[in-house]
């Protein structure tokens, strides 16, 4: 990673940006507060360095507002550069912290290597951002489709390849579906909203899509692609038949697909994405501070759109630097408090985290030194 291409976030350019996006798109101490910010310690000051989720970074952003609140003078720079490009940046030592919409994987974390980190420190893994992964598509005088898993797998497994295909018709008895080609849009990139996607695809379409969980858009498939979130978004609007898959916080003026869950069919929202949430547990064979969570893409529950990426603030259990540890640590504690996760719900339209696992993400936190 190149820190030229770190966009500086200041507490006034971030609410600026916020304003010029218009996008649908937290402070703490170093303790375990989760409320406004309270504290009477000493304002830290200097630079926090981060990369990585673009679907982040509008959280980012409000995070970092929230923190300058008490910490006028401390600076957080995040460079949206992708989830792989980011864990790599960590991995090498090239930045202080990660975010990434999909956490390391346990034989990962079992090879080590983390530049950032002391030498045989942990890392910690906190599931900040929340957010579901809406199905977009431009089709004139069509708002929304109903979709069950094996169509939408096919859909971008190129096995169904019209938008009259009688396996969407099927869903979709009241619209009149144009007989065009379905042009599928993926990222070019390596991407944690791919790999989300991808793993619901292979967890409730395995039949209909055999490629698995994948970072990377199978190159076997083709299809047209993009470079992160907006750049996928950008590609669905640049005309009719396209289909993509892209952060709820970029999909405000898209139509887009309801999913079938159970005998229902969910509509991406915040609160459909913290009932899969609620319905999901921590992996097992993880440490205290790595809270990486197994999605249960097959949840039946009531509301639930299983749809979504978590999105994990990543860094270490002990840093070389004491003032980057302390940063690190206040600038975690603020995205996961209460108004924390509320600037981010109103901004970046990610569903707030709960209490229960709120109080289990501080604890993580303060293990960092």
């Amino acid at each position: 990673m190149k820190i030229s291409r770190i966009a500086r976030i200041g507490a006034i350019g971030a609410v600026a940006a916020l304003a010029l996006a218009g996008c649908a798109a937290n402070e703490g101490s170093t303790g375990g507060s989760t409320d406004a910010p309270t504290s009477s310690a000493p304002a830290l000051t200097g630079s926090l360095v981060g990369s990585g989720s673009s679907a982040q970074q509008v959280a980012i952003q409000s995070w970092t507002a929230e923190f300058q609140k008490t910490n006028p003078d401390a600076v957080v720079e995040y460079d949206p550069a992708g989830s792989g490009a980011g864990r790599e940046s960590f991995q090498q030592g090239a930045v202080n912290f990660a975010g990434s919409d999909r956490a390391f994987k346990t034989d990962e974390v079992s090879a080590g290597g983390f530049g950032a980190c002391v030498d045989g420190s942990d890392i910690v893994e906190i599931p900040a951002y929340v957010s579901p992964i809406a199905i977009v598509f431009t089709l004139d005088g069509i708002d929304s489709l109903d979709l069950d898993p094996e169509t939408v797998a096919g859909i971008f497994a190129g096995k169904i390849t019209k938008w009259n295909d009688q396996a969407i018709a099927a869903t979709n008895k009241d619209v009149k579906l144009p007989d065009l080609a379905i042009s599928p849009v993926h990222r070019s990139d390596k991407s944690g909203t791919t790999a989300n996607f991808t793993d619901y695809l292979s967890k409730t379409a395995p039949d209909a899509w055999s490629f698995g969980s994948v970072e990377e858009w199978p190159t076997e498939l083709g299809g047209e692609s993009a470079e992160k979130t907006s750049g996928v978004a950008n590609a669905v609007k640049g005309g009719q038949g396209l289909i993509g898959y892209i952060d709820s916080s970029q999909a405000a003026d898209f139509a887009s697909v309801s999913v079938k869950v159970g005998d229902e069919f969910v509509a991406h929202s915040p609160e459909g994405a913290a009932a899969t949430l609620d319905a999901s547990k921590v992996e097992d064979g993880r440490t205290d501070g790595d809270l990486a969570i197994a999605i249960d893409r097959t949840t039946t529950a009531k509301g639930a759109y299983p749809v979504l990426l978590v999105s994990y603030l990543i860094g270490c259990t002990e840093y070389e630097d004491e003032n980057v540890a302390a940063l690190t640590k206040a600038f975690f504690s603020t995205a996961i408090s209460a108004e924390g996760q509320k600037a981010a719900a109103t901004n970046a339209g990610s569903a707030p985290i709960s209490d229960e696992l709120r109080t289990k993400a501080q604890a993580a936190i303060d293990l960092i030194k």
